[in-house]
């Protein structure tokens, strides 16, 4: 995939952080009333796995990962790590499988490009990976209902 990188880097995060919360709700369309974890099921395509990780009236922080098996065990790939902030209408990634979180990896505040830059590349990657899913047709189940 060709590197996007915006002008206006900070202005195209918000709105990506703001897409990815609405196609988030797409995807998982009671999101909001999951308290353990939720299967996403489409023909011929690996399950998506969300889970809950922590939540409270405003926020709720979830991983969403496609779930592969094989005889090695299960694979949760790429286990995104997302906050959404109900008030303001977000979804920020704060990590993947394969990159720390932003607090971990630039840990000098005061090097505000390479946060944005990380930040950009995270949030564009699940914005691309959420409309890939949402082509798929998955249609989730929450492991209350399903219990």
């Amino acid at each position: 995939m060709a590197k996007v990188s915006p002008l206006n880097k900070s202005f195209c995060l918000q709105n990506v952080c703001e897409s990815n919360y609405h196609k988030l709700f797409s995807l998982i369309p009671n999101l909001r009333d999951i308290d353990e974890s939720a299967q996403g099921f489409s023909d011929g395509k690996p399950m998506l796995h969300m889970q809950i990780l922590e939540q409270s009236p405003y926020t709720k922080t979830i991983q969403l990962s496609h779930l592969f098996a094989n005889e090695a065990g299960v694979l949760l790939e790429p286990a995104v790590k997302i906050r959404m902030y109900f008030d303001v209408c977000i979804a920020e990634v704060l990590r993947d499988y394969k990159r720390v979180e932003v607090a971990t990896a630039i840990e000098d505040i005061g090097l505000s490009k390479e946060i944005m830059d990380y930040k950009w590349r995270l949030n564009y990657f699940l914005d691309k990976w959420l409309d890939h899913c949402l082509k798929t047709d998955y249609i989730f189940v929450s492991d209350e209902i399903a219990a």
